[in-house]
């Protein structure tokens, strides 16, 4: 849903005098705060607006689009996603203002992921998904899979820490991200979540997530012949453990940091970081502009 923007002729009658403004009340201590918003407010505006049909790097700070834009094809990713307290982004925004300050600006210019450059604040998140592509004629039926998947499994909702801090790039080694690793949770939640769209991603042909493509397939195979996924004996797990893999962005740039700067960054202090607990009570499946909230069993 866009919003209109009207112009003052627009907005007002010529007709009517001029109103005098309305001066609000100033909120004390006494008053008690707004709600916050519900989680489904944010998929509404999930995504930016659009201010050019060309990959025009220039317009977000030198990007460039990893995945070329066609018609009748849609980007999709699965995440999970945090939006953090004003005592998180503080946190958070020191962690970013430590690594700025153990980088060579002449080099590499980091770009925060808490705020926009309007300075909203933007959802974090846990990727369970690479950016991939879906037909049109592969999305209700790709989004009806995942959410079967996902109900015949029932994996409850479930808490994450944070741990250390890393530097890592994209599969294309165009940008480089800079990320808090997340403590493996109980149950083994995100491994769980992440072979269930591995494998309705490869049901489509989409590339998976940290797993390989072989380990995917022989999966598939498997429970095709026996109903059941094969168990790691003496583990209890299927296939891999990933737990080392999942993270959290919190900064980007365009060159990576230099092996001296990777040491420095690796002597932040993370204590209050280690604090963090965030909780994960749905799935997000973005598909285009539009964002799928998923619960988890026994999420809202």
């Amino acid at each position: 849903m866009a919003l209109v923007q009207y112009s003052e002729s627009e907005s007002e009658s010529d007709n009517e005098p001029p109103q005098r403004p309305v001066k609000r009340p100033r909120q004390t201590s006494n008053q008690p705060s707004l709600p916050p918003l519900p989680a489904a407010f944010h998929d509404l505006y999930a995504s930016s607006t659009r201010v050019s049909v060309r990959d025009d790097p220039s317009l977000h700070g030198g990007r460039k689009r990893v995945i070329p834009h066609v018609e009748g094809n849609w980007p999709t990713h699965l995440y999970l996603e945090w939006y953090p307290s004003k005592d998180e982004l503080s946190i958070l925004g020191d962690v970013i203002d430590q690594i700025n300050d153990r980088l060579d600006i002449s080099t590499t210019q980091l770009h925060s992921l808490l705020h926009s450059d309007l300075g909203a604040q933007l959802p974090l998140h846990i990727s369970l998904s690479r950016p991939v592509v879906l037909r049109t004629e592969q999305r209700q039926p790709f989004l009806k899979e995942f959410q079967s998947a996902l109900k015949e499994s029932p994996i409850p909702s479930f808490d994450v820490s944070t741990k250390s801090l890393d530097c890592v790039s994209n599969y294309e080694k165009t940008r480089w991200f800079y990320v808090l690793r997340a403590d493996k949770p109980e149950e083994d939640n995100l491994n769980r979540l992440l072979r269930l769209s591995n494998r309705s991603l490869a049901r489509v042909e989409q590339p998976p997530l940290y797993e390989t493509s072989q380990d995917v397939a022989a999966v598939l195979e498997s429970k095709s012949r026996t109903a059941q996924p094969q168990v790691s004996r003496g583990t209890g797990q299927t296939r891999g453990d990933y737990s080392h893999c999942f993270h959290v962005s919190l900064a980007w740039s365009l060159t990576g940091p230099s092996s001296e700067e990777r040491e420095e960054i690796v002597s932040i202090d993370l204590q209050k970081v280690h604090g963090l607990n965030i909780r994960f009570d749905c799935v997000k499946v973005k598909i285009g502009n539009n964002v799928s909230s998923i619960p988890l069993f026994g999420g809202n």
